[in-house]
């Protein structure tokens, strides 16, 4: 150790511009550093979605479910394969060891359901992909208002904020980076309906079949290459794409006796709206057209929510008049609040490390040296965490605000005993330079091995597997580079620093640390020889504790706070879709009522494929609560329970 000490003297410029260097990467990748709320735990996961219309759960699980279930076994890294069958709808959820690739992944799933189609029925969808998120990529969540007295082009206002939402807004917000899909939930999907009349059918000898063959060989545009006509090229066009209500109904069925029978003969021909299962309202008062923004797999969260913030301004601009985004649901600012948390931590405790050496050290140049250590291993760690592509999080952040009392441990140590021995040295660079050399050789072996079994400590969490892994390794690992980091602050940095802060014979004290000692000796001498009365002193409240350890409650990570609430609501299985709106706006109304309440968006079932398959019976109601009612929230809560228990057939859970 003393080769190495006499070699960062020798050459302090060089280490300190190493140093300096180190501190400037660290800075720059702290800046670069995606920002979380907390780790995502999801695992490598590959869903596959696949509407089927009116069938019952048992024929989806019979004809649909169970052939692309079985298919997917056997994929190389897949360690379970579940599903859920429900009205309408298959969902396969096929998970992947946590170290394949997602695109693998998804490429090797896509090829397998390929190959599981020719045992499926005919369907009006084929299965499909379900987005390349995870459980925590609904980063942003929006609805679509209406002014009283605003044009629809004579269509429902929820079947146009439907369209609107699904042909304007879900394109433009796509082209935002990170971006990986929008769902769309609420409303009407506009559609274009034949209502045929049975006894004119009749009459005109024709079948459903016969008018569902006469639109389809009607609706499309063919190419019929080129003419040329002199030196010029004339594309041919057949133009048969039916674009309006006129256009469809025009076609022809048949023709009797030279006179054409067209689809309006037949039917009736308008809008309509397609069979949904799920809706949105807002505050008990009216529906809703709601989207729900899922952030790219791995992709950094603030960065996105930052684009998307940029890109409502221009959203905004080109809607129709009268139409008006609105969002309620931003993971941009759980994710402000969490990383300030930690943020304000690790200030405030470097801040109070700092006080403490300033009043102990005695020597103000002593305690520069410790106070620089701790930026240096904390910059040190952040320039570590973004080579190893770690993010900012709750965890990773929170290991270094752990660690912060123990990052100025080592450097504390060789600064005092230079700084001591230095006190009793004779004035010059040759004195000065050969005391700093036998300080630190005194104290750097006991300095790095007592870091290092700090470091052994924390290397069991490195260990875990699964969920437990991916929660708990980025805190082991900001551990681990800090004090890695006060190891070189230790014995290369504070050294070198001595050599330029420090000199032989100029140090003074101060008296807080002598009126200290003189208290602690005879309180000392005192245990000493009392120390059986007081070792059982020190027992008791060691098994007292031991007992309430006992007693402690436990749970896997504490509630994250992000200042609204969410209830979820549980209905009769068999009940309708329309009456569950209904009974969820009677619970936005009592909701509202409460002056803690700013305003509640309720979604009733399922949005459209890429989502969860709620039913129509499960509903979750956001409740959005004024800035100064943070504190009455659990009172609001209790308030809440006991109010809404009370509706008949509902169960509740408060979020």
């Amino acid at each position: 150790m003393n080769s190495l000490t006499q070699w960062v003297i020798n050459n302090r410029l060089i280490v300190g511009l190493l140093l300096l260097i180190t501190l400037v990467a660290g800075a720059i990748n702290y800046r670069r550093l995606p920002t979380d709320a907390f780790p995502d735990i999801s695992p490598v996961m590959v869903p596959i979605f696949a509407e089927a219309h009116g069938m019952a759960p048992e024929e989806v699980e019979r004809l649909i479910t169970f052939p692309l279930e079985s298919e997917m076994n056997g994929l190389p890294g897949v360690r379970l394969v579940k599903s859920t069958s429900a009205f309408g709808m298959a969902v396969i959820y096929v998970y992947f060891h946590d170290d394949t690739d997602i695109y693998f992944a998804r490429q090797i799933v896509s090829e397998r359901m390929k190959r599981a189609m020719a045992k499926l029925p005919d369907m009006h969808e084929p299965p499909a992909l379900g987005p390349i998120s995870t459980g925590l990529g609904e980063a942003f969540m929006y609805y679509l208002s209406l002014e009283p007295g605003a044009d629809t082009e004579g269509k429902q206002a929820n079947t146009y904020l439907r369209e609107v939402n699904d042909w304007t807004v879900k394109y433009r917000l796509q082209t935002v980076p990170g971006v990986t899909d929008i769902l769309s939930m609420g409303g009407y999907v506009l559609q274009y309906q034949v209502q045929l009349d049975p006894h004119l059918l009749s009459k005109y000898e024709l079948g459903a079949a016969d008018v569902v063959a006469a639109i389809n060989a009607n609706n499309g545009n063919v190419g019929g290459q080129f003419l040329v006509l002199g030196s010029e090229e004339y594309l041919v066009r057949g133009v048969g794409l039916i674009k309006s209500l006129s256009d469809l109904g025009r076609i022809q069925l048949k023709v009797i006796e030279g006179v054409p029978i067209r689809l309006t003969d037949v039917a009736r021909v308008e809008y309509g709206n397609q069979v949904r299962r799920g809706v949105v309202t807002l505050d008990g008062e009216h529906e809703i057209v709601a989207g729900i923004v899922l952030k790219l797999y791995g992709e950094n969260s603030s960065q996105v929510i930052a684009r998307l913030r940029e890109k409502l301004p221009e959203i905004q601009s080109i809607l129709p008049k009268g139409v008006k985004l609105v969002p309620y649901y931003d993971q941009g600012v759980l994710v402000e609040r969490a990383v300030s948390t930690v943020r304000n931590a690790l200030l405030q405790g470097g801040s109070l490390v700092l006080l403490v050496l300033f009043l102990f050290l005695g020597n103000i140049r002593a305690a520069t040296i410790v106070a620089l250590a701790l930026p240096f291993c904390a910059l040190f760690a952040f320039m570590l965490m973004g080579w190893t592509g770690m993010s900012a999080n709750l965890m990773s952040l929170g290991g270094i605000a752990i660690a912060i009392g123990m990052l100025g441990d080592g450097a504390i140590v060789v600064v005092e005993n230079i700084h001591r021995r230095l006190s009793v040295t004779r004035p010059g660079h040759l004195n000065l330079c050969k005391t700093i050399i036998t300080s630190c050789g005194e104290v750097s072996r006991p300095v790095f091995f007592s870091t290092l079994i700090i470091i052994i400590v924390f290397l069991p969490l490195f260990t875990l597997e699964g969920v437990e892994q991916k929660m708990f390794s980025p805190m082991a690992s900001t551990i681990t580079f800090a004090l890695l980091g006060s190891i070189i602050a230790a014995l290369i940095m504070a050294p070198m620093l001595a050599t330029f802060l420090l000199r032989p014979g100029q140090q003074e004290r101060k008296s807080l640390l002598a009126r200290l000692t003189s208290l602690y000796q005879p309180l000392l001498r005192r245990a000493l020889l009392a120390r059986k009365r007081l070792l059982l002193i020190v027992l008791i409240p060691l098994i007292a504790s031991l007992l309430l350890f006992s007693r402690l409650g436990t749970e896997f990570i504490p509630v994250l706070e992000e200042g609204a609430l969410q209830i979820n609501v549980t209905m009769a299985p068999s009940i309708s879709l329309e009456k569950a709106k209904e009974v969820i706006m009677d619970l936005q109304r009592r909701i509202g009522k409460h002056q803690q309440v700013e305003s509640s968006v309720a979604k009733v079932g399922r949005p459209e494929l890429g989502s969860h398959p709620h039913p129509v019976n499960f509903a979750n109601i956001q409740i959005a609560l004024k800035p100064d009612a943070q504190r009455q929230k659990q009172s609001l809560v209790k308030s809440l329970e006991a109010e809404l228990s009370a509706y008949p057939g509902i169960q509740l859970n408060f979020t």
